[in-house]
């Protein structure tokens, strides 16, 4: 579990730590420099071979580009290409890159570099989400300046997915050491990292771009949600980019040295069933538990009311997205007759009891505390387990299924498509929906819609998780700082449009 650091230590700690890590006295004193509290640290800066959001929150966009990006409204928009078309089969794509484009170790972004990325997704990459590159059959180099990609079939999805890491693009002379020397060709590069504590981007002198509006950042890596909101009234850092504990929010809200920016995210807080595993491979059980949630109650307790309702793996930015939040109405009578007629009780109490193992988050630790009592009422014995995160959790739950029940805020944007994948944590292998995700991505616009309303649907009837509720996006900042976006739609923290007021 987290330690509890006294806000005195805490100031003594941001005034010690040094300029690597954004002293208080640092931050005070440079008005180029802009220090952002966050909550999970990076394991490394090998996003292809790490699973996580942590990764690209810090370096997509900010250090790493893709081809294109999504803006503020979920829309994707060109980045290092300037624009691209697509063919009347929906098969190829072609891109015109941007010219003066290079990579932060003095290499030209050119379409080998495009080809480079984009196959090296395929044999290189070992994350559970390159699958989504498989459709990719070839890369061909036209021209320095433009790339054309042809699929083995049309893919609603593949440009989308290039909006999140996996279109990241690499230098050909960048890849020897990933993990802990990035070259990307964004506004900022990796200047230097304090392990459990900070890491320092400064900006890229050679950006083809727009200068960003801070020479300095500093990524301040603080777990404690206590000693994280004491980090920003001590002067400690400038921004809490994700408030963690609701409780805390009326106390900014009041001071007038403070802007609190109130949006949403596409990140489902979920509570994960290890289909795969007894007692939860039993359709019966899962829908057990999902009746005997009382997710408003829930979201009032675990996040003060705040976030939203979906009951399902979409969340209402997406074009697909139906509201599913009714689905399963609280009734823990029915719960109970439920796991009765599965046969699990004896003498009274579900048998056996189920392992919760968690993220020592503060919005998983909190909404546990509600589930373990909820699923107690209707004789469910629960045994909560707090895991570090994110490598202890990525590694026992997320790789090696080590579980019966989690909670995790999944960040990635249209993650539904991971039910598709019997292999993925979930350990759901549902043909129905694999086939139907697959005339999704192959469909026109409306049949992908009604294909992923079907999908969304069918994981509902199926219990396949429970999505207690869609994440709020709050951050709080120093007046000074402005330019933050207000709903988090994509896997980054987009530093590029931060300035100073």
């Amino acid at each position: 579990m987290k330690a509890r650091i006294h806000a005195a230590a805490v100031a003594l700690l941001l005034v010690t730590s040094g300029c690597s890590a954004g002293s208080s006295a640092t931050v005070a004193k440079d008005p180029g420099t802009l220090a952002i509290g966050y909550t999970a640290e990076p394991a490394n800066f090998d996003f292809t071979r790490t699973d996580g959001a942590a990764i690209p929150q810090a370096l997509l966009y900010n250090v790493y580009e893709g081809l294109v990006k999504l803006d503020a409204d979920a829309k994707i928009v060109p980045l290092l290409a300037e624009s691209w078309t697509v063919s009347g089969d929906g098969k190829t794509y072609d891109f015109k890159l941007r010219k003066n484009a290079k990579f932060s170790d003095g290499a030209p972004f050119t379409a080998e570099d495009v080809k480079f990325s984009l196959m090296r997704v395929k044999t290189d990459w070992t994350v559970s989400i390159k699958s989504t590159m498989d459709v990719v059959d070839r890369v061909d180099v036209v021209a320095p300046d433009h790339a054309r990609v042809v699929l083995t079939k049309p893919s609603n999805g593949w440009l989308f997915s290039l909006t999140s890491r996996l279109g990241a693009m690499f230098s050909q002379t960048g890849v020897a050491d990933l993990a802990n020397k990035p070259v990307g060709t964004g506004p900022y590069t990796v200047s230097s990292r304090r392990r459990g504590d900070s890491i320092v981007l400064k900006r890229n002198p050679g950006y083809w771009g727009t200068e960003p509006a801070y020479s300095t950042v500093v990524l301040k890596y603080i777990k404690d949600p206590t000693a994280l909101n004491n980090a920003l009234l001590s002067n400690g850092i400038d921004v809490i980019s994700a408030i963690t504990v609701p409780d805390s929010i009326p106390q900014f809200q009041s001071d007038d040295r403070f802007t609190v920016v109130e949006g949403t995210t596409n990140s489902e807080v979920t509570l994960a069933f290890n289909n795969a595993r007894p007692p939860l491979n039993d359709v019966r059980v899962r829908r057990a538990l999902s009746y005997a949630i009382d997710r408003k109650a829930l979201l009032d307790t675990a996040w003060a009311g705040r976030g939203t309702l979906i009951g399902s793996m979409v969340p209402p930015t997406d074009p697909w997205y139906e509201d599913l939040s009714n689905a399963y109405s609280f009734d823990p009578a029915k719960a109970k007759a439920l796991l009765a007629e599965a046969g699990l009780f004896q003498s009274g109490r579900a048998t056996p009891s189920l392992r919760l193992r968690i993220p020592n988050l503060p919005y998983a630790v909190s909404a546990a505390q509600v589930v373990a009592s909820q699923l107690a009422d209707v004789g469910v014995t629960v045994t909560t387990e707090p895991l570090d995160f994110p490598a202890v959790w990525l590694k026992q739950v997320f790789t090696d299924h080590d579980y019966d029940l989690s909670i995790i805020q999944h960040v990635e944007a249209r993650d539904i498509v991971t039910f598709g994948k019997p292999k993925y944590y979930w350990g759901y292998d549902g043909k129905d929906v694999q086939q139907e995700l697959a005339k999704a991505d192959a469909g026109t616009p409306q049949e992908q819609i009604d294909a992923m309303r079907h999908v969304a649907r069918r994981l509902s009837e199926d219990a396949a998780a429970d999505w207690l509720f869609l994440f709020p996006n709050v951050i709080v900042a120093k007046n000074k700082v402005t330019g933050f976006v207000r709903n988090q739609v994509s896997e980054s923290f987009d530093l590029t449009g931060l300035a100073p007021r």
